[in-house]
């Protein structure tokens, strides 16, 4: 009676065991493969810093948009555009970046991301945790980096077809009695800012790319911009547990297996 039970639970043990090594192995392969996509990153990061910085205009042929590439543009703010992009935390802290059309000469536009500033405490107006940001008349100068869109956010509400945060149908900007100050308490929020929106409902014909500033104009934002993680070190040492998983399943299945062998060798003597 123990030999059938005996061998149902080798076969039963046996099967665990292998799928155990297959789903182990599976990991690896994926932690491995995704160490090579963040390496592929890093070299597109890389590779777009070490292009000579890109004089921005109207005419600027699109493949020489690239992610990560320096660019320097000069032209006027279109402060009455400007928008809050909310929820975007820099080291813990919440807080929110402050986006401005840059108009160019050829009357084409630039979105400038400007900086990021810190949420007010509950109580306080943006202008007494932010303080007026400065946004000067005339031609400007403003260097920076390219990004193909401006970083966005997960939605919930996308999955549903709703939106949240999206600039209002009617929105077309607000004329500030004084356009050289943004008031931050003025300014409309969205979650995620998209450029075909802003275009549409501002009228301007915006270059297919964001400029993250980096100058400092000494207006106070703080310009630390996200960059995506490229520490393929960590996705190969878990690459490396999951394959000793594997391993360590592999070599449990040979002992059961002996162990099996044995037993059904003493048998038959």
């Amino acid at each position: 009676m123990t030999k059938p039970k005996a061998s149902l639970l080798t076969i039963v043990a046996l099967v665990l065991l292998a799928l155990a090594a297959g789903v182990f192995a599976s990991l690896g392969r994926w932690q491995m493969s995704r160490a090579a996509e963040r390496r592929a990153i890093a070299a597109e990061i890389d590779a777009g810093r070490r292009q000579t910085p890109l004089e921005l205009t109207g005419r600027t042929p699109t493949q020489d948009l690239q992610p990560w590439r320096p660019a320097h543009v000069a032209g006027t703010w279109r402060n009455d555009l400007s928008l809050l992009i909310d929820n975007r935390n820099l080291d813990g802290r919440p807080g929110l970046w402050l986006a401005t059309p840059l108009v160019l000469a050829d009357g084409s536009a630039v979105l400038v991301l400007r900086g990021w500033f810190a949420r007010p405490m509950m109580g306080q107006t943006m202008r007494q945790g932010a303080h007026l940001i400065s946004t000067p008349a005339g031609v400007q100068s403003v260097t920076g980096e390219l990004s193909a869109h401006v970083p966005r956010l997960f939605e919930l509400w996308s999955l549903s077809g709703g939106s949240s945060g999206a600039l209002p149908a009617g929105w077309s900007g607000q004329a500030p009695a004084r356009p050289a100050i943004t008031d931050l308490d003025t300014l409309i929020r969205v979650q995620n800012l998209d450029i075909a929106r802003l275009e549409a409902l501002s009228g301007l014909k915006f270059v297919p790319a964001v400029l993250l500033q980096k100058n400092d104009p000494g207006d106070g934002l703080t310009r630390v911009w996200p960059e995506p993680s490229v520490d393929s070190d960590k996705n190969v040492g878990y690459a490396v547990q999951w394959f000793g998983f594997a391993g360590i399943a592999v070599i449990a299945a040979l002992g059961v297996a002996l162990r099996a062998w044995r037993r059904r060798a003493q048998t038959a003597q």
